[in-house]
């Protein structure tokens, strides 16, 4: 899906986006994107490590 969008169609969505938002609130949007992805990875990094475990405690 990703694919068939292209430079152009990421250009058209990244000004939609700045008319919503505004250029002030740009950044701010940023972070809390970044920090929920940063949040995201750390729950799944967790989850499969806690996995890891229970494996490793059920081959003893």
């Amino acid at each position: 899906m990703l694919n068939s969008i292209g430079i152009p169609g990421l250009i058209i969505i990244l000004v939609i986006i700045l008319i919503m938002f505004g250029p002030s609130k740009l950044p701010k949007l940023g972070r809390s994107i970044g920090e929920s992805i940063k949040n995201f990875k750390d729950s799944t990094k967790d989850i499969m490590s806690d996995e890891e475990d229970e494996k490793k405690d059920q081959k003893l």
